[in-house]
């Protein structure tokens, strides 16, 4: 017969086990926040990844100049728009990791979009609003469809224009033109026909706007996030 210390341990190794990674319902999913670590807006991309940590996402920072090979092992690569565009290496356009960014200088790049600046992609100087146009998808997160005010206060707003194997989340408030948060699935067709490699993601915001985001920019953050890093 097992004596109340016998048990004691049992129970104590067994509440052990339960904790430990083996028994775990999953390891975090890894996240590759790229961003230009000698710049003035570091300290906001700092405030991303400690967002992304209390989200529950392990998050590795690496530098603008890094190589796409550098995300072997990933969940998701995050291009933030504090890089440089000109210093991000071209590779990423065929990174087989799924990438997010709110970086409009990349989005011809990577194929996401044109090459025209202020025609295919651009940024708008002082906005607040989006306008939700596909309310049922995951990158919602659950937001109505129409107005959302996602920033606390006017701040500038990264857009583009995506090729047609795009799916359009939310639009510029009176400028459905301008695609604010949109995505491509793997082997959607982005423009200049390139299939895209993995989930594609481009978000709205600006260098320094992360931390101007409302409860509604949050979720639909957060909704981006999990929807691009979602494991298969």
């Amino acid at each position: 017969m097992m004596n109340r210390r016998s048990f004691a341990l049992g129970f104590a190794a067994t509440a052990a086990l339960a904790a430990s990674p083996t028994f775990a319902a999953g390891a975090a999913r890894r996240i590759l926040l790229v961003v230009q670590q000698a710049g003035p807006n570091l300290p906001i991309d700092l405030k991303v990844r400690d967002h992304l940590h209390a989200a529950g996402y392990a998050v590795d920072i690496a530098d603008q100049r890094a190589a796409p090979y550098a995300a072997k092992g990933f969940d998701l690569v995050i291009l933030s728009s504090t890089v440089s565009a000109k210093d991000v290496d071209p590779g990423w356009r065929q990174s087989p990791v799924p990438l997010l960014t709110w970086e409009n200088d990349c989005l011809d790049d990577l194929a996401m979009t044109g090459k025209r600046h202020d025609a295919d992609f651009g940024e708008a100087e002082k906005e607040r609003y989006l306008w939700i146009v596909n309310a049922p998808h995951p990158m919602a997160g659950g937001l109505p469809a129409g107005l959302a005010n996602v920033y606390v206060k006017q701040a500038p707003m990264s857009w583009g224009k995506p090729g047609l194997g795009a799916t359009t989340i939310a639009t510029l408030y009176g400028q459905p033109e301008k695609a604010a948060i949109f995505g491509y699935e793997k082997g959607a067709t982005m423009d200049y026909e390139a299939l895209a490699p993995a989930r594609r993601v481009m978000m709205f915001l600006n260098n320094d706007t992360f931390t101007n985001l409302s409860p509604a920019g949050l979720r639909l953050f957060d909704a981006a996030v999990e929807w691009a890093s979602a494991r298969s």
